[in-house]
């Protein structure tokens, strides 16, 4: 009998361990704060016996290893870390500076808290920065107001976080994160196959076999893999969700090809009792686009060219005029343009990820922006873009920042008044335990409060026992922090507050004389800047995303049914359009960033309304559906007879959107109206394919929530 070898770490510690950290990411994160820190501290305070330096050699990688979220693999994190010390100096320079007085420091928190805040719209990365950034100016915003120990702060700062930057490449480093760009591939290759089905299908009515795949799949991997380019699947650092052109890109590919997918199952469907050989073309010509995008898609693979695709919508569009119009596959034939022209946009999308320059813009301009519009814009403009789409009331970004920067200022002022020893503290609690809402924040600050109090405790025993012997305190630091720093993160606020505490008396008993009152001040400081973080929480959008999500998805549907009106007034009559789609195409960002949040927080009931993934869904195929009808159509080509379709579904919309605003029951959706089979109804017929997908999507929205379903895509288009 063969023997069985003890695996390691399967018992004791490392047995718990790996069951909260599988990957050991916490950990070796933990691994590499502690040892920039300690190496930072030990190398100020008795090398250069600089112990101002010292303090922020120990907040620098603490701010950006612990407060801070990094992305990327090893590389890139360390990159970030030594392009975001430049803005670390600034704020470093400014708390140094505004220290002045209480007041000054206060306004100067309220501009800092603001800004830095609500640059986070810019993207995960800089959301990730925002509490580590905040830090730097908050540390030395603080008396005694010296500065010309400026020089030291900033030697001090410099080398923490260049000895995190070195942490990061040499003590294991990250691995590559998780591929968007493959995801979307994989997806997209499934698809492909799909269509290939859908093409046989339609050629006598009888459905394909689906083939072969792997044990533990399902047999159609579309659903699948199209689920895990949700933005719940992807680490929160590495969604494509930046204000860049390649990040709304591939947002935007996401959703086309979602998009293709919708239509195609339809297709399906339809073809099954409405045969329609002659689609078969474009959906194979949509098939090779997809495998093109997917092979664009990856590194190295070749750019993609949409001549294929555009040839075949050209060629398809012309056989339908040269065909007479036949009422027979009319629909099947509207739905397979869908479908290529979906392939068409995913393939548009990933010349511009490639940073491909695209042909100029096609649509007419009276309709721009068209749909593409940010592949033609730089980068700074892009970015004022989405500044300035979030200056609004209802945007969860704005909320923040404000909300942040209120608290902070608040905490400052108070910190101030009550003369505490160690302000600084008072709002670094309300920076980490202030929540996005009232709820959530006061469900954090009773484990927070405890922690705090026993992590007091046991820092006032070590005080006491150590007395003023910095020896001692040098000896446990890199313990303490290694474990504090593993343990926060894993076990939740108790935890990271208990422990935090002891790591503080630890540092501060090695930089001047302690007694057990420094635990004593650290729970004052602590209840402090909580209470301030509930106060500013109750005050300003207590609900948080809660509050919002069902606004804006009321709004964004409200937005929608007016693009839908517009949409069919200038398809039919050619009127002059008045800015409703691109009106739509913002609500959904907004939309999107505020269900993003929503799904952060707690709620007292699980599925709390309808499936609003499935509301937001609704929103991006009203605009995604009009941006190329608008385009191939052209103003003044369909007949008058969508008007009433169009009415009828917009309706619908605003039905669905009063619903919302009551927290009622949306009504029946209506049907649309009978397609024309004129042969000049063609158009008519790719309008009302287009209606008809929508209603299905309303009443998707009705279906009950599917448990653990947190999702959130994006078009990113504002």
């Amino acid at each position: 009998m063969a023997r069985t070898t003890p695996t390691r770490g399967r018992t004791g510690p490392g047995r718990w361990l790996r069951a909260r950290d599988p990957e050991l990411r916490t950990t070796w994160n933990a691994v590499r704060v502690t040892a920039a820190s300690c190496g930072g501290f030990y190398l100020c305070r008795y090398g250069l016996h600089q112990p101002v330096a010292a303090i922020y050699a120990v907040f620098g990688p603490v701010s950006f290893g612990i407060l801070a979220r990094l992305g990327g693999g090893a590389r890139q994190r360390a990159g970030t870390l030594l392009a975001a010390l430049p803005a670390a100096y600034v704020l470093v320079t400014l708390g140094t500076l505004l220290a002045v007085t209480s007041w000054a420091a206060a306004v100067g928190m309220l501009a800092v808290g603001f800004t830095v805040a609500y640059a986070s719209v810019g993207g995960p990365r800089l959301v990730g920065l925002a509490n580590g950034l905040q830090l730097f100016y908050i540390l030395p915003c603080f008396p005694p107001y010296d500065p010309g120990t400026l020089p030291h702060r900033l030697g001090g700062l410099t080398v923490g976080v260049v000895l995190l930057a070195a942490a990061e490449l040499l003590l294991r480093p990250t691995g590559p994160p998780v591929d968007y760009r493959a995801r979307l591939a994989r997806a997209a290759e499934a698809v492909a196959g799909l269509a290939d089905r859908t093409a046989a299908a339609c050629t006598d009515g009888a459905p394909r076999p689906l083939p072969d795949t792997p044990p533990g799949l399902p047999p159609d991997p579309c659903p699948a893999l199209l689920d895990e380019l949700r933005f719940s699947r992807i680490p929160v650092m590495e969604r494509p969700a930046s204000a860049s052109a390649v990040d709304r890109a591939l947002g935007h590919g996401a959703t086309a090809l979602r998009y293709t997918h919708a239509r195609l199952r339809q297709l399906g469907r339809a073809a099954a009792h409405e045969p329609c050989p002659a689609a078969a073309g474009p959906l194979r010509d949509a098939a090779a686009a997809l495998r093109d995008a997917a092979a664009g898609l990856r590194p190295g693979g070749p750019v993609p060219d949409t001549r294929r695709i555009e040839h075949g919508i050209t060629a398809f569009e012309q056989h339908r005029t040269t065909a007479g119009g036949s009422p027979t596959g009319a629909a099947p034939g509207a739905l397979a343009l869908d479908a290529a022209e979906g392939a068409r946009f995913l393939v548009l999308a990933t010349r511009v990820s490639r940073k491909v320059p695209l042909p100029p813009d096609a649509t007419p301009p009276a309709l721009r922006p068209g749909p593409f519009w940010y592949a033609y814009r730089s980068a700074p403009l892009l970015w004022w873009a989405r500044l300035r789409a979030n200056l609004t009331p209802r945007s969860v970004f704005l909320q923040n920042a404000v909300r942040t920067a209120l608290a902070l200022a608040a905490a400052r002022l108070a910190a101030g008044a009550l003369d505490l020893t160690h302000g600084f503290w008072v709002m670094l609690a309300t920076l980490t335990l202030m929540r996005t809402s009232a709820a959530d924040t006061r469900t954090t600050l009773r484990p927070a409060l405890t922690g705090t109090a026993l992590g007091a405790a046991v820092a006032a025993v070590l005080l006491v026992t150590a007395g003023q012997r910095p020896e001692v305190y040098a000896a446990v630091l890199p313990a303490v922090m290694l474990v504090a720093f593993t343990v926060g993160p894993l076990l939740g606020p108790a935890w990271a507050q208990g422990t935090f505490t002891v790591v503080v008396a630890t540092v501060f008993g090695q930089l001047a004389p302690a007694s057990w009152q420094l635990a004593e001040a650290r729970v004052l400081d602590v209840v402090t800047g909580a209470c301030v973080g509930v106060l500013a929480g109750a005050c300003a959008w207590p609900r948080g995303g809660g509050g919002e999500v069902r606004r804006r998805t009321a709004e964004l549907l409200t937005d929608c049914a007016d693009a839908l009106r517009e949409t069919a007034a200038v398809l039919t009559t050619g009127t002059p359009a008045t800015g409703a789609l691109r009106r739509a195409r913002r609500s959904a960002v907004l939309a999107e960033a505020t269900y993003a949040q929503y799904r952060s927080e707690r709620h007292d009931r699980v599925g709390e309304g309808p499936d609003w993934q499935a509301v937001l869904l609704a929103g991006q195929h009203a605009v995604r559906g009009a941006e190329p009808l608008l385009v191939r159509l052209g103003p003044g080509s369909v007949p008058r007879s969508v008007e009433g379709p169009a009415a009828a579904v917009a309706a619908a919309f605003e039905q669905r959107a009063a619903a919302l605003r009551h927290r009622a029951g949306s009504r029946a959706a209506p049907t649309a109206a009978a397609r024309p089979s004129a042969p000049e109804g063609l158009h008519a017929v790719d309008v009302e394919v287009w209606l008809d997908g929508l209603l299905d999507d309303l009443a998707a929205a009705d279906e009950p929530v599917r448990a653990g379903r947190i999702v959130v895509g994006g078009a990113n288009s504002t």
